[in-house]
C-alpha cells in the first residue's frame, strides 16, 4: 500500500501546483474552476484510499485477535498436557504455539505499517482540504476583482 500513498502524493503535487501556477498567470476563472474540480477529484480518491486502508486495518486487527485467542488456547492445552504427563502432545502444541506467535508478530508489524499509512493518508487529506479552501478563497477574490474591474 506504500505505492498508493506515493501515487496520492504525486498526483496531488503535480496537478495542484501546475494548475495554481496556470491560474495565477492567466487570472482565468475557468482555470480556477478546473483546479477546484481537480482538487475535489483528488479528495474523493483520497477518501477511497482511506476507506480501503481503514478496512484492511480492521481486518488485520480481527485476524490478530483471533490468533491471540488461538495462542491462549494452545498455551492452556500445553499446561493440561503437561499435568497429564502427555509430553508428546505438549511438544506438538508448543510447536503450533510457536508458529502462531510468529504469525501474531507478523500481524503486529503489518498493523503498524497500515496505521502509519492510514495516518499519512489522513494528513494528506487535511492538507488537500486546506488547499481546496485556499483555492476557493483565491477564486472568490479574483472574481470580486474582475467584477470590480467590469463595473468601472
Amino acid at each position: 500500500m506504500a505505492s498508493l500513498l506515493e501515487k496520492a502524493r504525486t498526483l496531488i503535487s503535480a496537478n495542484l501546483h501546475a494548475m495554481v501556477d496556470a491560474a495565477l498567470r492567466a487570472n482565468s476563472m475557468a482555470v480556477f474552476d478546473q483546479y477546484v474540480r481537480e482538487i475535489e477529484d483528488n479528495l474523493e480518491n483520497l477518501e477511497d484510499a482511506l476507506a480501503t486502508v481503514g478496512g484492511e486495518l480492521k481486518t488485520l486487527r480481527r485476524k490478530r485477535e483471533a490468533l491471540d485467542q488461538k495462542s491462549a488456547e494452545l498455551d492452556r492445552n500445553i499446561d493440561i498436557f503437561l499435568r497429564e504427563s502427555k509430553e508428546d502432545l505438549a511438544l506438538a502444541a508448543q510447536s503450533r504455539l510457536n508458529s502462531t506467535d510468529r504469525l501474531v508478530q507478523n500481524y503486529v508489524a503489518m498493523i503498524q505499517r497500515q496505521e502509519e499509512e492510514f495516518q499519512s493518508l489522513q494528513d494528506a487529506r487535511l492538507k488537500l482540504e486546506a488547499k481546496l479552501t485556499e483555492v476557493k478563497q483565491e477564486r472568490e477574490e479574483l472574481q470580486a476583482l474582475l467584477d470590480l474591474a467590469r463595473s468601472k
